[in-house]
């Protein structure tokens, strides 16, 4: 028997999408390695906005390629923002507050 872990239950699911020809959608999820469970709960954390979308209008096919194995998981998809965009964020203030004063060099 296969021990549960996310990745094992991930891969399933995109297995899934691509056997019922959801194309797009695994696609999409194919590429995705942040999956873990937490309590009763199949979870995708990504800073990437398009990708939570896709998901979300998604996710009755990934929920039923989670029943489909068998498994009562709710499926959550989690929007973080990355250091990257925190940095860009950061930026912006501090030129919008500077002006044109402030110079950024790589």
């Amino acid at each position: 028997m296969t021990k549960l872990t996310a990745n094992n239950v991930w891969g399933k699911v995109v297995l899934y999408l691509k056997e019922h020809k959801k194309v797009a959608l695994h696609v999409a999820c194919g590429d995705i390695t942040n999956a873990q469970i937490e309590g009763n709960s199949l979870i995708i954390r990504s800073s990437d906005d398009f990708l939570i979308d896709i998901l979300e209008n998604g996710r009755s096919d990934i929920e039923t390629a989670i029943r489909w194995q068998g498994l009562d998981l709710k499926f959550e998809a989690i929007k973080f923002e990355s250091n990257e965009q925190k940095t860009n964020k950061d930026i912006k203030k501090l030129q919008n507050f500077f002006g044109n004063r402030m110079q950024i060099e790589d």
